[in-house]
């Protein structure tokens, strides 16, 4: 286990799944954290876990499609703790599920708000502080789906596969100023999003039966290891928890 303490971290869709889940195994490690979602109210149940375990947080509300909001959030975190370290960009939606031709364009484009535009808006508000204090990790949650389309999911595809391309932008600017970015795939877990996609019945992920799917635990343990020096050597890459050489090195099982 890596000790973040010390470590001021912001997760963004903190209310349920795998940001939840992350949360909690880094207030464990020792992290101080602000837990962000669209309704501060949301993340009531992460944040009583965290404080019953004796962990530090608060909870956020904030929009990731507006700019002026994360602006304010990451401005809050940092007034509430003196400094920020690690911002994990995690917040994300799957819908709209269906064909191109039939897709309603404002759906499509609240996907990528979020998806993409969020993940954007939350590097573009942290970077200068980052930059002043020479130090500071960013984890883009990323996706299988980044690199291979899947019927039905084409604003999702589009939206991780633009991440993508931002975690590789942000990473090759920021290299030689002590801040490190890492893309992170935590593969297909048991969370509120697989409910909508089995609904779905589009495409083979949604055929997946539910005993079949990961918990949110093991990419928590990976996302709080990257948060810590041990990561340092793989800062600029996209990983994935499949990778059995990654999972050895963080001390997942190995099938």
């Amino acid at each position: 286990m890596s000790n973040l303490s010390d470590q001021v971290i912001l997760v963004t869709g903190a209310s349920r799944g795998i940001g939840a889940a992350a949360a909690v195994e880094l207030a464990k490690q020792g992290a101080k954290l602000c837990l962000s979602s669209r309704s501060a109210a949301a993340c009531s149940d992460t944040l009583k876990i965290i404080k019953n375990a004796g962990g530090e947080a608060f909870a956020a509300s904030c929009d990731m499609s507006d700019y002026r909001a994360v602006e304010k959030l990451i401005s809050d975190t940092m007034e509430r703790y003196g400094r920020m370290d690690v911002l994990i960009n995690n917040a994300g939606i799957v819908d709209p599920i269906g064909p191109i031709a039939t897709s309603e364009p404002k759906e499509w484009a609240k996907n990528s708000s979020v998806n993409m535009l969020g993940v954007y808006h939350g590097t573009r508000a942290v970077l200068p502080h980052f930059l002043d204090q020479k130090s500071g990790t960013i984890i883009n949650i990323s996706s299988g789906a980044a690199h291979g389309p899947m019927e039905g999911w084409s604003a999702y595809c589009s939206g991780k596969a633009a991440v993508y391309m931002l975690t590789r932008a942000t990473a090759l600017e920021t290299e030689s100023d002590g801040i490190r970015v890492f893309g992170f795939a935590p593969g297909v877990v048991d969370t509120e999003m697989q409910v909508a996609i089995r609904a779905s019945g589009i495409n083979p992920v949604s055929q997946i039966p539910r005993e079949n799917l990961s918990s949110a635990d093991e990419p928590a343990i990976a996302i709080a290891w990257l948060c810590s020096s041990a990561a340092d050597d793989l800062a600029g890459q996209e990983l994935t928890i499949r990778d059995e050489g990654l999972r050895k090195r963080i001390g997942l099982p190995v099938s």
